[in-house]
């Protein structure tokens, strides 16, 4: 997760614009890949996610500080600018679950997200399918990316004569007028025929699941045996040989990806790894600790 500092009103346009980049953290701006991703996920096969080593935790969070325990230094850095907040969902919003289908936000973490979109710009960056985030999210009057920025979908009044190029004029579940920016309708049969043979070749391998995100391809491997993850991972490159405009990205159990410019990338993790990000939170308990508290910073600022 994180969040950005600009100087002006940031809006979709900026969204769009975003550039693709390498690495992997949860942090502040969506991820527009030239060409769809088939996403699968970094090999960490150990059980569980817990903290192998308290000494070890301890020096990793000197070098990466908890994002409450820096809150007033950020917010004091952040006067007189626009903040602009950029989630993941799973992992951030919701816990990592062995089923993806199952990574339901709480009501409390609904409300706190709520509470930060009323006064800051708000958007929501997966590499699930859009749809999908939106009905596990269910809040109007943010912005949700899902497929790595391939399909974004923004308040109507948010738009720009500007950035008409891709885009569709459209209302969501709930009735709202919305525009939907989905640069990559080209690739849509492409990727049926990606999902339908992963679904093939993956098949005779127990426990992974493949998962169409409309504009990428996501293969799970939680539930796999240690021992077939390289099976696994041959296959799957041998179906990716024949589509050249598609590449192989990877993640440890969410994909992530590292913002550009002013901001404050937040890394959400409850054991040491590397990353690119300034800050940490342990997990989604903390993340909506921080955004109950950006939530009560600008009422404080604002409303006295």
């Amino acid at each position: 997760m994180g969040f950005q500092l600009q100087a002006n009103e940031q809006d979709i346009e900026s969204l769009i614009k975003a550039r693709s980049n390498e690495n992997v953290d949860k942090i502040t701006t969506v991820k527009m890949p030239i060409t769809c991703d088939l996403q699968t996920k970094e090999p960490d096969l150990s059980s569980n996610e817990t903290i192998t080593s308290d000494d070890n935790y301890a020096s990793w969070i000197m070098k990466f500080p908890s994002a409450l325990s820096m809150f007033d230094q950020m917010m004091n850095e952040a006067k007189g600018k626009t903040i602009v907040v950029f989630l993941d969902y799973d992992g951030t919003l919701s816990p990592i679950v062995d089923d993806p289908s199952q990574a339901i936000m709480s009501e409390e973490m609904r409300s706190a997200v709520r509470a930060v979109a009323e006064h800051f710009p708000t958007a929501i960056i997966s590499g699930r399918c859009r749809d999908k985030v939106y009905d596990f999210v269910q809040l109007t009057d943010i912005y949700y990316a899902g497929s790595h920025g391939m399909d974004i979908m923004a308040p109507m009044r948010t738009l720009r004569p500007a950035t008409a190029d891709y885009q569709t004029r459209t209302v969501d579940q709930m009735g709202n007028e919305v525009v939907v920016f989905q640069p990559a309708q080209e690739f849509l049969p492409a990727i049926q025929e990606i999902l339908k043979a992963l679904e093939e070749k993956t098949k005779t391998i127990r426990g992974v699941t493949t998962e169409n995100n409309k504009f990428c391809v996501s293969v799970h491997f939680r539930n796999i045996d240690k021992e077939d993850y390289f099976e696994l991972e041959e296959q799957v490159k041998s179906v990716l040989k024949d589509y050249a405009n598609f590449h192989l990205t990877r993640g440890r159990k969410v994909i992530q990806s590292r913002g550009q410019g002013q901001g404050y990338p937040i890394i959400v993790s409850s054991i040491p790894k590397e990353t690119n990000a300034s800050y940490s939170l342990r997990d989604p308990s903390e993340v909506m600790s921080f955004l109950i508290r950006l939530a009560e910073w600008w009422n404080s600022s604002f409303l006295g």
